[in-house]
């Protein structure tokens, strides 16, 4: 095919690569066989300025036929933003990761600095050190964390350090402060973040090991992942603290709380076993 553009959700225009396309659907743990069909039964509707949302709506579509843990997988940097408005599901979720590599976490902690107390999103301990953690969660997916923000991060961490580590009864030293958003970081911020010390975490930052990359390898998927649930009853689980498809197959019964026939629970945790 000649070379075309694509408009991104930005507005910004950028030549479509077949290869982040193939590298998405491989995201999904597709078979070589199912991305190939995918890719050919799309690119007769290709055009000039075609936006990444309406590729992205026609991949999810096939996929959802062929297999919806498929889906669920490759619309996974998309269901972060579900999880809004509020940032508190992101922060649950992002407790959940850490835990799964060994740190002892919870979730809003108001602490006392050196002049004013601090709600911290998630306070993190493993071994001999503690984190505080700071969780941007935007709804706009074109967001990006400006240097203002681990500026005023980092005042914090040093406000709640200076306070932590005099404090007799701590078992544990303030190590380090983090920032975690579901969106990207401008090159000022991670040239700040590196010069400080503040440790950065997004969908794909660090390069394979951002937040994408944990889920997939730990199956913490958020349940607005579910290809099967509507947008209402998403809201509706959410808002009953069940944030993972995990949790979901843990406590079944919220489905019947909010009105789900029994019919389509059994499709629905047919299709959690499959994701998870």
């Amino acid at each position: 095919m000649e070379e075309f553009s694509i408009v991104k959700k930005s507005g910004r225009k950028e030549v479509f690569s077949f290869d982040k396309l193939k590298n998405s659907l491989q995201r999904s743990g597709a078979t070589d066989g199912i991305i190939n069909l995918v890719i050919e039964d799309i690119k007769p509707e290709f055009y000039d300025g075609i936006s990444s949302k309406q590729i992205y709506k026609k991949a999810f579509s096939l996929l959802k036929k062929s297999n919806r843990s498929y889906a669920s997988k490759y619309s996974l940097k998309r269901a972060l933003f579900d999880l809004g408005p509020t940032g508190y599901p992101f922060e649950r979720l992002v407790s959940a990761l850490l835990k799964q590599k060994g740190y002892k976490t919870k979730v809003g902690v108001v602490l006392p600095g050196e002049y004013v107390t601090h709600e911290i999103d998630v306070l993190a301990e493993k071994g001999e050190n503690t984190y505080a953690i700071e969780c941007k969660f935007h709804t706009k997916a074109n967001f990006s964390n400006n240097i203002k923000i681990p500026l005023y991060i980092n005042s914090r961490f040093i406000d709640i350090q200076k306070q932590w580590d005099k404090n007799p009864n701590h078992t544990t030293r303030m190590k380090q402060g983090w920032l975690v958003t579901n969106t990207k970081f401008t090159t000022d911020t991670i040239k700040y973040a590196k010069g400080v010390g503040l440790r950065l975490l997004s969908w794909d930052y660090p390069k394979d090991n951002g937040i994408g990359k944990n889920i997939d390898a730990y199956g913490l998927y958020p349940i607005t992942t579910l290809t099967i649930l509507a947008k209402s009853e998403k809201k509706q689980i959410i808002e009953n603290d069940i944030i993972l498809v995990k949790e979901l197959k843990e406590t079944p019964t919220i489905l019947r709380k909010i009105g789900i026939s029994t019919t389509r629970i059994q499709r629905i945790l047919a299709e959690v076993e499959t994701l998870i």
